[in-house]
């Protein structure tokens, strides 16, 4: 399970209104061009992904801003409950394509035997920070300092656990002396009551941790933090499409890579209200917008990459982390997942 799961999507009805696609335009407008008036319908194609705004915010500008159809593209975003789901989907023949994170993409290729090809990168960071208690943040100034400590994770075995394995051994630090607390995503108040001594977040929860005095120890989302703990960018979300398919689907492929490198190009060029603004408003219910439209200037640029590439070196680094975590076998054969043919042919 990646943090992309069924317990942090914020799933709309499939068939986002036309409403609030025309009002996500008209307030990206101002970056994003028009899609071309009276173009023809385009080829049809699914594409499912899991839902979590963090992941979903290029497919999203690309929906809103109309740069699928500008590529000849009729895209359907198919929302599922979590990368698993949406991965399934793709494996099942629901979906022609799946944009999950890679960890769910490998797990998938490697330990089920998935015949799936990953052709293009979206995000480049795991959406996870590793903070403190806010009393606890005194005691804790470092990942070493977590021997002895309780750690609070969403359960054994996940993306966060095997991440902050993959931490405590980077910084030297016996993961035989923290004692794990599973907690489901819900770790919010378990973090600012004391009840566990530092846990693995994600956005807003970061931000409020932080606000009650929280220490945070890495925090994932952040580029600078990246390299120093991670060794640099770790291959986060991305697209996927059946092995078997990828012959003919090739220059629809292209046409879908280029409708995301725009979106990537352009997503940095908008402020946090702006993006926010691209998200279908049923995703956005409930929420703070002024703060996740903060939440999301502050990240932008460190999450998603300028360019839809695979960075190879960046896949490797959450392999290793997945092996370490327990998530991957050390020997497993993981060559023949990413295809690095599509982008730019």
């Amino acid at each position: 399970m990646s943090c992309c799961d069924e317990t942090t999507a914020r799933v709309p009805d499939t068939s986002v209104s036309r409403r609030s696609v025309f009002k996500g335009a008209a307030l990206i407008a101002s970056v994003i061009p028009a899609a071309r008036p009276g173009a023809a319908q385009g080829k049809q194609i699914k594409l499912a992904y899991c839902s979590q705004l963090l992941c979903g915010v290029p497919y999203e500008v690309a929906r809103s801003g109309g740069l699928f159809k500008n590529h000849g593209l009729e895209v359907e975003l198919v929302y599922t409950r979590g990368g698993s789901a949406a991965m399934q989907a793709l494996i099942g023949g629901a979906v022609d394509y799946a944009a999950t994170s890679l960890d769910v993409a490998l797990t998938a290729y490697a330990n089920v035997g998935a015949d799936i090809r990953r052709f293009a990168v979206t995000g480049r960071l795991p959406l996870f920070a590793l903070v403190t208690a806010p009393r606890t943040a005194g005691q804790i100034q470092s990942v070493k300092a977590l021997e002895g400590k309780t750690v609070a994770v969403s359960g054994l075995g996940n993306a966060d656990h095997a991440l902050t394995l993959f931490l405590l051994k980077e910084a030297g630090a016996d993961a035989g002396k923290v004692q794990f607390a599973t907690m489901g995503v819900n770790l919010l108040e378990a973090l600012r009551q004391g009840q566990v001594d530092a846990g693995l977040v994600q956005e807003p929860a970061l931000t409020l941790l932080s606000r009650s005095g929280a220490r945070v120890l890495v925090n994932a989302m952040d580029l600078a933090d990246a390299q120093k703990h991670l060794g640099g960018t770790y291959e986060f979300m991305g697209v996927a499409v059946r092995g078997k398919e990828v012959a003919q689907r090739k220059s629809e492929m292209v046409l879908l890579t280029k409708a995301l490198a725009d979106a990537l190009k352009v997503l940095h060029t908008m402020s946090g209200d702006q993006l926010v603004a691209a998200l279908p408003k049923e995703m956005t219910t409930g929420l703070d917008l002024k703060q996740f439209g903060e939440i999301l200037g502050r990240y932008r640029d460190s999450l998603y990459p300028e360019a839809v590439t695979i960075d190879l070196d960046a896949a490797k680094r959450v392999a290793h982390s997945l092996i370490v975590g327990g998530l991957l076998k050390p020997d497993a054969n993981i060559s023949g997942l990413h295809d690095t043919t599509i982008v730019g042919g």
